[in-house]
């Protein structure tokens, strides 16, 4: 409890003190894909097992990246929100339990934009591509409508390809940094069981996101031309700033981990 403890304070100070470190993701991100593309065009990047798509990380991570997000954010938002409700707002049991419905709506909504853009992406990468498939004999050549016709014939596509990894990733990353931030203006007893579930969901989020943050730069490095992946990074900071930097601010939305609270009036009292 000790270790787990003192890790979750180290971690509090890296990924969850402050807005103004938060703000500096966004920029991060689209760094990491200029210097990762010049490196790559540039013929600098060693051959590692990252650049196989095959590769552990990329299977059982990245490819189920929402999900990883999804069903850990749900559970630390669901405990984070009513205890904050309850302590700190005073609401009685219903009003703590509609305000943690309200803010699990925050998944539905990251849910539809990870399933409209990624959607989105296929149909741009379809309505701009091409097939070379090998030709058959004696058969007239076919015209291919999607990508996944033309991978039945053993086809390569080539089309607009936005990337979907630094999109989800970058997603993925902003928004747990966000959900984190709660931390800041929640009080838990010391000694309490809650404690302790809270802070091993914390600390598995934040490894969580640099698994994203290093699986976003293996991507800078070794996939995709640099307007593919720009636009991805792009389309994934302006998802996250559209909700919580607009949206989210305003009534009927989901809103922020620290409903109705200033900014400059939050204390770190979760460390107490």
């Amino acid at each position: 409890m000790e270790r787990l403890e003192r890790v979750s304070r180290c971690l509090r100070t890296v990924l969850g003190a402050g807005r103004g470190r938060r703000r500096l993701l966004p920029s991060l991100l689209v760094g990491i894909v200029l210097l990762g593309s010049a490196l790559k065009d540039s013929d600098l990047v060693p051959d590692t097992p990252l650049r196989n798509k095959r590769n552990p990380l990329n299977i059982y991570f990245v490819k189920v990246a929402w999900a990883w997000t999804l069903w850990l954010l749900l559970p630390f938002i669901a405990l984070t929100t009513y205890q904050f409700a309850k302590t700190k707002l005073l609401y009685g049991p219903t009003k703590s339990i509609l305000m943690v419905l309200q803010r699990l709506s925050a998944l539905l909504v990251g849910t539809a934009i990870w399933y409209v853009c990624t959607g989105l992406f296929r149909y741009i990468e379809n309505l701009t591509g091409t097939c070379s498939a090998p030709a058959k004999v004696s058969e007239p050549r076919r015209l291919y409508a999607t990508k996944e016709e033309c991978h039945q014939d053993n086809g390569v596509w080539n089309g607009f390809d936005i990337s979907g990894h630094c999109f989800l990733l970058s997603y993925c990353a902003l928004m747990i940094v966000e959900e984190v931030a709660v931390l800041e203006g929640l009080s838990i007893d010391q000694k309490s069981k809650l404690r302790v579930v809270i802070n091993t969901l914390f600390v598995t989020l934040c490894f969580l996101t640099m698994i994203w943050v290093f699986m976003f730069l293996c991507t800078a490095l070794y996939f995709h031309d640099l307007s593919q992946k720009l636009l991805g990074v792009l389309i994934g900071v302006s998802a996250w700033y559209g909700t919580y930097r607009v949206w989210y601010l305003k009534p009927f939305s989901p809103g922020l981990p620290l409903p109705n609270i200033p900014l400059s009036s939050k204390k770190h009292s979760y460390s107490r």
